[in-house]
């Protein structure tokens, strides 16, 4: 029986991982890996650094200092063969507006060592794309559909899409996520997915990885990560943090003479301030979207969890 060391179920792993753009650091000390068979959502605002950590995992961009793998090999030396196991698909969805559809299948044929035109052609029935359409005659969602078809069909064991729903109709949203379902599923393939779009992530990602101002915050199962949020209605005249410091606080936003307050891993402490700051205290339901977005959105920096280990 073969033992499976755990750098061999690792097809992302960065250490320290920085970028500086001048002086400003876009992505700042990034420890972060992705296991075989996961499809892990990346979310954070524009300019959270999203997309800088994407080009320097594919070997676009040198980092600063720090490192990265993808598929066990140094990002800055991926070779023509590691990079055809990659699948990467950006917004805009490059096409030549001069082909018909069934053109972009030939071209990814005869330009691709592994090709498979079945693929291909289920993921294009799904967007409801006409094969003999010309690409200028597509819309935004159904190059997006060209796009994806001839991406998967090359059979990536490592799928890396960095906002290819931004912009699309529900039809296509929906098509997109199935697919990515469907690959995912398929076999013993990863999904990176850089997304804005939190109710796709919650629809398609088993684990979430938040990066605010170039650092991840968090790194964890959706159900954990849900697990470890808690918020609370706070019924008081003053802002509750004028005089006081809540450990683990995500986020605190004014409604009316009432706060809405989220905290991570809430200890019996954070519960006990928060009692004494309060007239009256109440619990409030915490769904996905409003943990992420209470991330993205607090108003203080000083507290994070990361779970670098699965559940």
């Amino acid at each position: 029986m073969r033992v499976e060391h755990v750098t061999d179920t690792l097809v992302i792993r960065t250490k320290r991982l920085t970028r500086y753009f001048g002086h400003r650091a876009v992505v700042r000390d990034l420890d972060f890996s992705v296991r075989r068979g996961s499809v892990v959502g990346l979310l954070g605002l524009n300019g959270a650094g999203k997309t800088t950590t994407i080009r320097m995992l594919l070997g676009f961009l040198d980092p600063t200092r720090g490192e990265s793998e993808v598929l066990g090999i140094d990002s800055r030396h991926l070779t023509p063969e590691t990079r055809c196991r990659i699948g990467h698909t950006t917004e805009g969805h490059f096409l030549y507006p001069w082909m018909r559809v069934r053109d972009c299948e030939r071209f990814g044929r005869q330009t691709h060592a592994s090709w498979d035109g079945n693929l291909f052609d289920q993921a294009v029935r799904r967007f409801g794309i006409d094969t003999e359409a010309k690409v200028s005659w597509l819309s935004r969602g159904q190059r997006a559909g060209v796009s994806l078809a001839s991406t998967l069909a090359t059979e990536p064991e490592l799928l890396i899409l960095d906002d290819p729903a931004l912009g699309l109709d529900p039809v296509s949203r929906r098509a997109l996520n199935e697919t990515i379902v469907e690959f995912s599923e398929s076999g013993n393939c990863t999904v990176l997915l850089s997304s804005h779009l939190l109710d796709d992530v919650e629809r398609v990602a088993d684990r979430v990885a938040l990066m605010v101002d170039g650092r991840m915050l968090v790194d964890s199962t959706l159900d954990d990560f849900l697990q470890r949020v808690g918020a609370w209605i706070v019924h008081c005249e003053q802002n509750p943090l004028s005089q006081h410091s809540i450990p683990g606080l995500v986020h605190c936003r004014s409604l009316g003479n009432r706060w809405h307050i989220t905290i991570a891993d809430p200890s019996t402490e954070a519960m006990d301030t928060l009692e004494t700051l309060a007239e009256r205290l109440e619990p409030a339901d915490v769904n996905f979207e409003e943990a992420v977005l209470a991330y993205l959105s607090r108003s203080r920096v000083g507290h994070s969890f990361y779970t670098g280990t699965e559940s």
